[in-house]
């Protein structure tokens, strides 16, 4: 990951908004954004999947949905221990447990060109914003792209049983296809946690300790947060390049990053209310190279060689983000 912007903690001003902050004195740690409230919207698709947080895209999915934003914030919180001793000895506190929240992300697949080749392992179709069919087809026929513009300005596409191919690489959710200025745009819609796996086995070898791709799962999730709070683009949060952070589909998920992810599920980094956007590199020197003007960055191979020195992923964490704390996304009862 070599990302280039650093934005400011931004004012949490709705009250529904302010149950993701989280309280306490803390140190100053660099490189937070927060959680802005601005557009927030339902979200069709995954109105069976619990609370969501939909943020800035007024553009929805073909089934409709009848929970209201506001319904749905309402029951969203995050909370954190109170900090005790030293982050660096004893680690980051781990909030309490308890029932985590559903949320998606959309990554914009930038990697994969203007003209990409799609095809599913299941059948598929292809639907208009409004649900119409436009296409279907069998595991391993193609959608026809020539065809696609004169059906609309976006479609989505969607497998049953199966996954989605793009290129030949596999991914999990829906994708958008949008007609661009390049030509077309392709928008991974997927689970948050399914995302977090992706990247963990992207950023990271997936045979390392399991307490460095731990820290790397909660370092990857609020980055993508912080992105999900303050979008690159109004149609998608943050694209699948490095520029952002890697993602590579679920071609780069393991059982073992998945349980990086499913360990940590919900655990942020948070400084005085807002989202810590966790920048992070390969080593020591690349981070400060290219984030030591930003503040708090977080070595991957210095992850791995304090997990073999027998330090959790929460001291790993302690370590390089001083002064923030954990927190975790909760499902509020209103």
């Amino acid at each position: 990951m070599r990302p280039f912007l650093n934005w400011p903690a931004l004012p949490l001003k709705s009250d529904l908004v302010r149950r993701l902050m989280v309280a306490g004195p803390m140190a100053v740690v660099a490189v937070a954004v927060g959680f802005a409230a601005q557009g927030l919207v339902p979200r069709p698709y995954a109105a069976a999947q619990g609370e969501l947080l939909d943020a800035l895209i007024d553009s929805p999915p073909p089934v409709p949905d009848t929970t209201t934003a506001a319904e749905q914030l309402r029951r969203l919180e995050a909370r954190r221990a109170p900090a005790q001793g030293s982050a660096a000895s004893v680690g980051l506190v781990e909030p309490e447990a308890g029932p985590g929240v559903n949320l998606d992300i959309r990554v914009a697949l930038l990697s994969a060109g203007a003209a990409p080749d799609l095809t599913a392992t299941g059948p598929w179709q292809l639907l208009s914003r409004e649900g119409q069919l436009l296409q279907q087809g069998d595991a391993g026929s193609r959608v026809d792209l020539a065809k696609l513009w004169q059906q609309g300005p976006e479609a989505w596409l969607q497998t049953h049983g199966g996954l989605l191919l793009v290129n030949g690489r596999p991914y999990g959710g829906r994708l958008r296809l949008i007609r661009d200025t390049g030509g077309l745009r392709l928008v991974n819609h997927l689970a948050l946690e399914t995302y977090i796996a992706a990247v963990v086995g992207a950023e990271m070898p997936s045979s390392w300790s399991m307490e460095a791709l731990r820290a790397q799962a909660v370092a990857a999730r609020s980055y993508a947060l912080a992105h999900m709070a303050r979008p690159a683009n109004r149609h998608w949060h943050l694209g699948d390049t490095t520029r952002w952070q890697a993602y590579k589909g679920l071609s780069s998920s393991t059982n073992r990053t998945s349980q990086a992810a499913a360990s940590t599920a919900g655990l942020i980094l948070s400084y005085q209310g807002a989202i810590v956007e966790s920048l992070y590199a390969a080593n020591r020197q690349i981070s400060l190279e290219a984030h030591g003007h930003l503040g708090a960055s977080m070595s991957q191979h210095g992850a791995q060689d304090l997990a073999q020195q027998g330090y959790r992923y929460n001291q790993i964490l302690g370590h390089y983000y001083q002064g923030a704390s954990l927190a975790r996304l909760k499902a509020g009862a209103g």
